[in-house]
C-alpha cells in the first residue's frame, strides 16, 4: 500500500484508470556503496550500474507495480519489491506504448532470471556494512 500525503492527493486524480504504475523511491536503508557488488542471484561481482540493488552512488530505485484500487490518498498495489516505509519520490502511470521495450540482451542475468518471481533477497543489502561490496578497482 502507498500512502500519499494529503497535500498531494489531488495529483492522484485519474490514476485509478491505470493497471500499473511506476514508483520512484529512495533506498533510505542503503548505507554507502561500492562500484562492484556481488548480487544475491550470482556468485560473481558486477558493476553497480549493471544491477538494480540499493547500494548505489545515488540510491534511487524504480519499480513497476500493479495498481489494485485507489482509496482517497491510498494506493493499493501488488507485485511490490520495496521495503515497507520506503520514501516515495514520484509516481508515474505505466503506459505500455511508451514504457515497454523488447530486450534483446539482459547481460549477466540471462541464465539467472528465469525463476526470478520465486527468488527472495538473501538480505546482503541490509543496512549493516556489506561484505559483498568490493572497494578496490
Amino acid at each position: 500500500m502507498v500512502e500519499v500525503f494529503a497535500e498531494y492527493c489531488g495529483g492522484l486524480k485519474d490514476i485509478g484508470g491505470f493497471s500499473h504504475i511506476i514508483l520512484i523511491y529512495h533506498f533510505h536503508l542503503s548505507k554507502g556503496y561500492s562500484l562492484k557488488i556481488k548480487p544475491f542471484m550470482d556468485e560473481e561481482t558486477h558493476g553497480v550500474f549493471a544491477m538494480r540493488g540499493p547500494a548505489r552512488p545515488n540510491p534511487i530505485g524504480i519499480s513497476v507495480v500493479r495498481l489494485v484500487k485507489v482509496e482517497r490518498c491510498t494506493l493499493h498495489i501488488e507485485d511490490v519489491d520495496i521495503v515497507d516505509g520506503t520514501p516515495l519520490l514520484d509516481i508515474k502511470p505505466y503506459v505500455p506504448d511508451f514504457d515497454w521495450r523488447r530486450a534483446k540482451r539482459v547481460g549477466w542475468l540471462a541464465e539467472k532470471s528465469s525463476n526470478v518471481r520465486q527468488k527472495r533477497s538473501d538480505r546482503r543489502f541490509a543496512p549493516k556494512r556489506n561484505k559483498n561490496c568490493i572497494d578496490d578497482d
